[in-house]
């Protein structure tokens, strides 16, 4: 338990943080699991706008401090790489 006033605001503010960031947190998997999902089924077309989704809510996500810039960069980067993996395969056949 904290000891001090200072640390027992901090609590308060880590909390009021935590259930500001958690809904936008799980909407950003989510979109990135209906993104790879399609990508692994072939639906390519509809894999292409989830993953515009998916990249749109990252960069908002960042923008808004929620998840660091880099976390969001790696995570877009790993989502178009599946998806141009999957466009080149299909496009090979």
């Amino acid at each position: 338990m904290a000891n001090t006033k200072s640390a027992i605001k901090m609590i308060r503010v880590a909390l009021r943080r935590r259930k500001r960031n958690l809904p936008i947190r799980s909407e950003i998997k989510t979109l990135v699991k209906e993104a790879r999902t399609d990508i692994d089924a072939g639906r390519l077309t509809e894999a292409q706008g989830e993953v515009r989704k998916a990249t749109s809510a990252l960069d908002k996500a960042a923008n808004k401090g929620t998840i660091h810039r880099n976390t969001a960069a790696r995570r877009k980067s790993r989502l178009m790489k599946r998806l141009a993996k999957a466009e080149k395969s299909t496009a090979a056949s």
